[in-house]
């Protein structure tokens, strides 16, 4: 009878792989044990060869759903006369080499039990099963055993541990299990008063009810939640979160309520659904019959983002109301989401009337993922890769091969980092604006913590090319620190590497082009870049055309004030002045037309720009309150006009000599149409379609069918649909797969370029 060693890696651990694995094992009587490694899953099985081969084909092939297997290995060894077949006990005396699990949302299971009467975790806020839960936020070390994560301390009562003990039980081996009886146990933080746990929910309900904003940890942080129908306490909540027009996210308490304000499709459905639970974006109704302050929860938007209750917890407080919330990151505008209780006291005392605590402590934070989707093509596009999605990364292609430990440091605005390890690429949770200390502070404590899970510190360091990023600054200190060689990739042609990766062309020999637009990354002549054509193929990435260059006045504020990039690109049109001095107090305005004189001004080509300067011309946005809000509002009107003429087919003429597209040729065709009193919306709709009308005619001139696109400006779901309506029956179009079009794809991008010596 022969005995065989079974290997499998992948995100295979905190997903009940090894219980399924024992049930297999005992259908086809099969004796030996599975384990946990820090190496993945092994197994050792006795019993007729046929029969253990076709247990290695089931178990691979039809693994459990939140499992994903990178890679599986069997090889005949020494007979052990085992007795029967067992789980045995973890072993780590290997350095890590394995995937990180996501956290998850509620499983069906587990929600039908919450809410079953008869269960008795009946309406308790904290449970979970091998399908479901946190499993990234909590853990300390490798292997995830519960030792190893934040629930070491909660020790399991007379009824839970034999669930955790039956190889037959979906509680088996599920790490974070608990009831009422040994429970994680919710509190109000900066309360001596003991309140029993269905006592503080009804508090929580009956606060929000009031109108009262609550601050409530849950999985990744800190979510405060408020009432989305009460004007006074939406209003509230932006004056004291200081976010007066960025939109929050919402919960509703069931599907009838959410689906009568809402227009969904299949893929947004399934997607809302999922276990993963993202925020996702979904078009409302032009009329709703619920009473949602929608002008004030997005305001200037037809969009709103929402996800299901995604844990027993906000399921429960939900259950109790009859209105959405908002629930939205605690913290105050461009601050990471707070997950520390003593933090929470400190800095949410001023936002939140109510702060709700438990003792499960978080040690890795995170922000909600967020999704949107196509309104014509139905494309999904990740707006943040967070919470559920993150540090999960799969690679199909294997494009990264080297035997060394990477880490590549992203940009500064939707930051991210990349770490390889033994074949292994894990791409951080998105870690926000670097510009703050308090995320400077989040991204090295979350980088430090990689470091501890595996062991390891990095062989090669990989940056951007913009000396004051944090990431960069950070980078260097950490090249020395640990005495290793350090690279610097332009960011744009790390976007670029990005998506060609995702995409299988790294190794490509037929020309692809790569369209890169975005608001800011310093390109290789020190200006400002953003409006990028390259064309790649064997390794050889060349920019061939950008944008034309127009003055970066003002250097921060030119990205946050669009009424800067419509005073730039307008100078010397006619009607410009007319259009423009306005949005200028009589002391700015001749001050601003001095420093356009300077023959010193940094240049731009970036799309974003322009993006914001059409926004100021047609009186949408002149000073932003969020990264990109012009750019929002502008996709929104030219959508609305999108929906109602699907086959309107004109647009501004585009220019292209000299090789560079001009910018002016299509805003001075702009100014035209508000002379001559144009609808907003089809002027919108016109420069998204001139944009589609540039990318064809620098692909038409370069003789190139395939076109690869990143870059923040394609998270414009209306520019993908033009693109998609217009060159997809002529050129072969490549998006982004897994990761964001924006900066969060950078850090990958970095080490696919150092990694391929893509020149």
């Amino acid at each position: 009878m022969p005995a065989f060693h079974i290997h499998i890696q992948g995100q295979v651990q905190g997903v009940g792989f090894r219980p399924f694995v024992y049930k297999k094992a005992m259908t086809k009587s099969l004796k030996g044990w599975v384990n946990n490694s820090n190496t993945g899953v092994h197994i050792e099985v006795e019993g007729d060869k046929l029969i253990i081969n076709e247990f290695y084909k089931e178990i691979t092939e039809h693994a459990p759903e939140l499992s994903i297997i990178t890679k599986s290995s069997i090889k005949q060894i020494e007979l052990s006369n085992f007795k029967y077949f067992e789980i045995i006990h973890s072993q780590n005396n290997e350095q890590p080499n394995l995937l990180l699990t996501p956290d998850y949302g509620i499983c069906k299971d587990c929600l039908n039990e919450l809410f079953d009467i008869n269960d008795r975790r009946y309406f308790y806020p904290f449970f979970t099963c091998t399908n479901c839960g946190p499993r990234y936020s909590i853990i300390k070390k490798l292997p995830y055993d519960r030792e190893n994560t934040t629930m070491e301390n909660f020790m399991m009562c007379e009824r839970c541990l034999p669930e955790y003990e039956n190889p037959l039980e979906r509680r088996y081996y599920s790490q974070t299990n608990s009831c009422e009886d040994c429970a994680v146990e919710l509190s109000v933080l900066s309360s001596s008063q003991k309140h029993g746990q269905q006592k503080l929910i009804e508090l929580i309900q009956s606060s929000l009810k009031e109108g009262k904003i609550i601050a409530i940890k849950g999985i990744g942080g800190y979510l405060l939640l408020a009432d989305a129908t009460n004007a006074a306490t939406i209003e509230t909540l932006r004056k004291r979160k200081h976010r007066p027009f960025k939109p929050f996210a919402l919960m509703y308490p069931n599907d009838k309520s959410l689906l009568t304000d809402i227009e969904v499709s299949e893929k947004e459905w399934k997607t809302y659904q999922s276990i993963e639970a993202p925020i996702v974006l979904f078009q409302l109704k032009k009329h709703i019959d619920s009473k949602l302050k929608k002008d004030l929860i997005a305001p200037n938007l037809d969009q709103i983002g929402v996800m299901k209750a995604y844990t027993p917890l906000y399921a429960v407080i939900l259950k109790g109301i009859d209105f959405p919330v908002i629930a939205t990151s605690a913290n105050v505008s461009d601050s990471p989401i707070i997950f520390e209780d003593k933090k929470a006291e400190q800095e949410l005392s001023g936002i939140a009337d109510l702060i709700i605590a438990n003792n499960r402590k978080i040690v890795v934070p995170q922000d909600d993922s967020v999704i949107k989707f196509s309104a014509a093509f139905e494309q999904k596009i990740i707006i943040r890769r967070s919470r559920s999605l993150s540090p999960t990364f799969i690679d199909p292609y294997q494009n990264i091969k080297s035997d060394k430990c990477l880490l590549a440091m992203g940009a500064g605005l939707k930051s991210s980092f990349s770490f390889h390890l033994h074949q292994n690429t894990y791409i951080s949770q998105y870690l926000g604006n670097l510009n703050s200390f308090e995320s400077q502070e989040s991204f090295e404590k979350v980088l430090y913590h990689y470091f501890n899970l595996f062991e390891a510190k990095p062989d090669l360091i990989v940056t951007d090319k913009h000396p004051q990023y944090f990431s960069t600054e950070f980078g260097e200190d950490l090249s020395k620190k640990f005495n290793t060689e350090i690279y610097k990739v332009q960011h744009h042609k790390a976007h670029f590497a990005a998506v060609l990766a995702e995409n299988n062309l790294i190794n490509t020999k037929k020309e692809v082009l790569g369209i890169i637009w975005d608001g800011v990354g310093l390109g290789d002549d020190k200006n400002i870049w953003g409006g990028e054509f390259f064309t790649y193929a064997d390794k050889q990435m060349n920019r061939v055309t950008h944008f034309e260059y127009f003055p970066h006045l003002a250097l921060d504020k030119f990205s946050m004030e669009p009424r800067l990039p419509a005073f730039v690109i307008t100078n010397g049109l006619n009607y410009s002045e007319e259009l423009i001095s306005d949005k200028f107090t009589k002391t700015e305005w001749p001050n601003y037309l001095k420093l356009i004189k300077k023959d010193n001004n940094i240049k731009t080509s970036s799309i974003g720009r322009l993006f914001d300067a059409v926004a100021s011309l047609l009186k949408l946005k002149d000073i932003n309150s969020f990264e990109g809000e012009a750019a929002m509002i502008l996709e929104n009107e030219a959508l609305s006009f999108y929906r109602e003429n699907k086959n309107y087919k004109e647009a501004y003429s585009t220019k292209y000599e000299n090789s560079l597209i001009s910018v002016t040729h299509i805003v001075d065709q702009i100014i035209k149409d508000i002379k001559t009193n144009t609808n907003k919306n089809e002027i919108a709709f016109k420069f998204h379609l001139s944009l589609v009308q540039v990318i064809k005619l620098v692909a038409d001139n370069y003789s190139v069918k395939n076109i690869a696109f990143s870059g923040g400006v394609f998270q414009n779901s209306l520019l993908i649909d033009l693109i998609n309506q217009y060159l997809g029956n002529d050129y072969k179009l490549h998006f982004h797969q897994q990761l964001s079009a924006n900066d969060e794809n950078i850090s990958y991008g970095q080490l696919v370029y150092i990694n391929n010596k893509i020149k």
